[in-house]
């Protein structure tokens, strides 16, 4: 039997020519093959990936609203520039004669990755004995597809960062309590800002498999998974300190998968899409620190030259998974289609993406 790193390393077949080809013929290569592929093929590019890859885009955004588009597009193949749980959710909602391709295996979530089907189960099981039939589950969109079919056939719903707050709304009104997944910030972030007090809220640790709680039993209204993004919590308290002291006059934007106490000490937090809205908006010398994945920053400081854009952390690297799709493997799948080949093809079974569907489709 092969571990899942030995079916990833299988799956990244790609030949080391691609590593050992010049960048300036990589891209007339992937451009050449684009061209071929004409309107048979559909390019969807992650905020977070790199320039190189992004500039093939058709369009680019955040993982739920790339997949959504991908589910309006008529092309034969849906190249998905982003990680798994993306893929995922791009091919349950587009058709079954479309192939929706991830250009390298190995880009994953590691916070999807820390809540998987097994753990979840175990987890409700134990949540039950505890609660009762009081809880709904929500999970992030940034989870497996296993996890949203839980979720759906559970009665429960897929949240993203931007309807977070309509969603938890929504959750609390369809029973007493809810479990958030897999990631504890955004859930508690968005608790809080619905007037939920901390105390309040329980955090189901899935390798302890424990549930680590302030008050009885009967006063928990939040479980938070306890799951987190890796990037997101390199943000760090003294980050923000040593801002407000150095330079008092630039605005602190971050993202909601940071910790509680950042996004508390911050100015503004907000989905992908609300940081990129919000300095488009922003005046001209306008100063900003920002505090989300540095591909992001970094186009974000080149879109907008006029303002003074820096990284929350000074140190800040990109998303090593998400970066994981690159131009040599884009371009190597690019040119296997062109000769009919469709390989890295993401495909959810059936029973797992009707659930999931549901799960989708009621946050729609």
């Amino acid at each position: 039997m092969t571990s899942l790193l030995e079916e990833l390393q299988l799956a990244d077949a790609m030949p080391t020519h691609y590593l050992h080809t010049s960048t300036e013929e990589l891209h007339q290569r992937a451009r050449h093959a684009k061209n071929l592929l004409g309107e048979r093929l559909y390019i969807l590019g992650h905020h977070y990936q790199k320039d190189e890859v992004i500039m093939y885009a058709d369009v680019t955004g955040d993982s739920l609203q790339l997949s959504q588009i991908a589910s309006k597009q008529t092309a034969d193949y849906i190249i998905f520039c982003g990680v798994h749980f993306m893929a995922e959710t791009a091919d349950i909602l587009t058709t079954a004669k479309q192939a929706v391709i991830l250009p390298d295996m190995r880009a994953g979530c590691s916070m999807a990755d820390m809540a998987n089907i097994d753990q979840t189960e175990r987890a409700w099981i134990e949540l039950q004995k505890d609660f009762g039939d009081t809880i709904v589950p929500l999970t992030y969109v940034n989870s497996t597809a296993a996890i949203k079919a839980f979720v759906g056939r559970n009665g429960g719903a897929t949240v993203t960062s931007s309807n977070a707050q309509e969603m938890v709304e929504w959750a609390l009104t369809q029973k007493q309590r809810m479990l958030f997944l897999p990631d504890q910030h955004l859930g508690r972030n968005t608790a809080v800002k619905l007037g939920i007090p901390l105390e309040q809220m329980a955090i189901w640790d899935p390798i302890k498999q424990k549930l680590e709680r302030q008050c009885d039993v009967e006063d928990v209204r939040v479980i938070l998974w306890k799951g987190h993004c890796s990037v997101h919590m390199n943000f760090l308290p003294k980050h923000v300190a040593n801002l407000r002291v150095k330079e008092p006059d630039r605005h602190i934007l971050v993202h909601p998968e940071c910790t509680y106490e950042v996004v508390h000490a911050s100015d503004f937090a907000g989905s992908t899409k609300y940081i990129i809205d919000m300095i488009a908006a922003s005046e001209v010398g306008s100063k900003w620190a920002i505090g989300t994945e540095m591909n992001l920053v970094n186009r974000l400081i080149a879109t907008y030259p006029d303002r003074d854009i820096v990284s929350l952390n000074p140190f800040m690297c990109p998303c090593l998974t998400m970066n994981r799709i690159d131009l040599p493997h884009l371009t190597w799948v690019l040119e296997e289609l062109v000769e009919g080949r469709v390989i890295n093809q993401i495909v959810v079974d059936g029973k797992t993406a009707v659930e999931a569907k549901m799960a989708l489709e009621k946050m729609l």
